[in-house]
This record gives C-alpha cells, structure tokens and sequence, in this order.
C-alpha cells in the first residue's frame, strides 16, 4: 500500500527520535511553522460537561462524522479509555482507544492509524505518564501533523497540561521555600521551583496549569510566567475549557473561568537576582463566554 503524506512525513523523523527529554525545559517550542488549520479544546479537568463534549465533536466534524481516537496513557487505571470511547460514543461520534507504549509509540503502523481521526483526546492522570511515551517519537510528529492539518485536538487535566511547552509536571524543587517548614506545595512564588518539562508543544505561546481556581495553583502559574515572560499562562478551572480556534480569539466555554497571566510588558527581576518579582503583570479572569485576543492581550467578558 502506498504510504500517505501524513506517514512520509513523519516517518523521515523516525530515525532521530530520542527518549524522553528531561525535566529542565527553558524555553517554549513551535513545533508547526504556518498556522495550523485545526482546533484545541483544553479542560481543566473535573466533569465535562455536555457543552464541552459536543463542541469538541462538531469541530471534529459533527455527530455521525466524528472519529475520535483516545489517548489514555495518562492514567494507571486500564479502565480509562474505554470509560472515554463509550462517552464519546453516547453523543454520536466514532471513537476507538489505542493506549500506547512508547514501543508503539515508535512504530510506522501506529502512526498511519491516526489518519483517519479527526479528533483525538487525552485523558487525565499524570502528564508525565503522556510524554514518557510520546515525547521524541513519530507518533508525537503525527499529533502535531494532524492538527496542522485540521484535527481537533484536546484533553482534560493531564491531557490539558500535556498541550503546551514547557508543560508543567506538578513536581516542584523546594517545598516551602527557603524556609523548608512546611510539607504543603506551591506555597511560594519563587525562582527555579516549578519543574517543567517537554510537552505536545501545540498551545503555541503559551503554558496550560488546570484544576486551577478550585485547587489554588495561582502561585505556581506565577513562578512559571515570571521566569517565562514571552508566554501567556493560562490557569483553567474544572467544568471549564479554553477553545482554540484558527485565526480566531480564544473563547472560554463551561461553569467556571480561566485566569490568563500576561507578563510580556511586565518587569522581571534579573534573572540572577534571589528574589523573583515583577511589576505590570496583567491579569483575566475569563467566565464563560469570554474571548482573549493573544496577539493582542485583549480580552471581552460577556
């Protein structure tokens, strides 16, 4: 059989794909040089609502048309993937479960099996669980190829994390601060704290925190923005998702809001310096219904 685009393109990167890359990221990625012709819908875990789960099916083509392939690999629990088929199914889309090993992840076959999806979706769990067997591999390419050419793609806690560069682990260096007096996390906002690692890298621009109002993680999100300020932070809570939609302005879509920090102005303290601090940093708080300009940092409440 002759191989497709998608396939010839990304098997040429099956000779240098490497292991995992380490937690140590400095600076974000742009896998996709033109404007991808696809979408993104980003949760911020919790329930889903049926809003979230049919604009995610008619941007992967509508109900009967939909075919949406799953990527549980996030999750430790086997159950996952068919739990997220029989869900996609209900609303009428096409759906199927691949959860891949990175073995897998490396084989030409697995990569022409995303062709026909129109959609694909990660689960929650744990990030890094995704990217140990994503990161560097043909399958990884094939993502990121799909969406350029049109694919929705998008996930919930886990899979919404696993959507930018840096992606967060939810690990952090120094747990207290400088005083070390307490086991709680991220209750600092401190330089070289908040461990990153490589994501999908297709949230250009951009770094995805989830959980976020209902778990507290604005100090974290902080940190990382301060110590990243070319990119938008973009904290979204549970029952919520950003959309992301080509050459338009993100929307927020669900029953709560998402938060956007904007240090791309702002005074950064030098990056030497102990303290990490920092002046004219703007702030969204985003409900439902909100739309965010990131060329422009212009945002409308509803």
């Amino acid at each position: 059989m002759r191989p497709t685009a998608l396939a010839l393109v990304v098997l040429l990167s099956l000779g240098c794909a490497s292991a995992p890359a380490s937690r140590d990221v400095t600076a974000a990625s742009s896998p996709i040089g033109a404007q991808p012709r696809g979408s993104l819908v980003i949760v911020g875990g919790g329930p889903r609502g049926d809003a979230i789960t049919e604009r995610f099916i008619a941007l992967a083509g509508g109900p009967g048309k939909a075919k949406i392939l799953v990527l549980p690999m996030a999750s430790s629990l086997p159950e996952t993937g068919a739990e997220s088929v029989a869900e996609w199914r209900k609303h009428g889309a096409a759906a199927w479960s691949e959860n891949l090993t990175r073995e897998e992840a490396m084989r030409p076959e697995t990569v022409r099996g995303l062709d026909s999806a129109t959609g694909i979706w990660f689960p929650g769990g744990d990030q890094v669980r995704i990217m140990a067997v994503l990161d560097g591999t043909p399958t990884a390419a094939a993502i990121r190829a799909r969406y350029a050419a049109g694919a929705v793609v998008g996930g919930t806690s886990a899979g919404a994390a696993v959507m930018s560069t840096p992606m967060l682990t939810g690990d952090e260096r120094a747990p207290g601060g400088v005083r070390r007096d307490t086991t709680q996390s991220f209750i600092t906002i401190a330089r070289e704290d908040v461990v990153v690692t490589n994501g999908l890298g297709l949230a250009s621009g951009a770094i995805i925190d989830q959980h976020f109002l209902r778990r507290k993680r604005h100090n974290r999100l902080i940190s990382i923005v301060l110590e990243h300020p070319n990119l938008l932070a973009i904290g979204i809570d549970e029952s919520t998702a950003l959309i992301v939609e080509p050459g338009k302005p993100w929307t927020i879509l669900g029953e709560s809001a998402a938060v956007v920090y904007d240090a791309r102005r702002a005074t950064v303290t030098a990056p030497g310096a102990l303290i990490l601090g920092a002046s004219e940093i703007r702030m969204h708080v985003l409900p439902s219904g909100s739309t965010f300009d990131p060329g422009t940092g212009t945002a409308h409440l509803p």
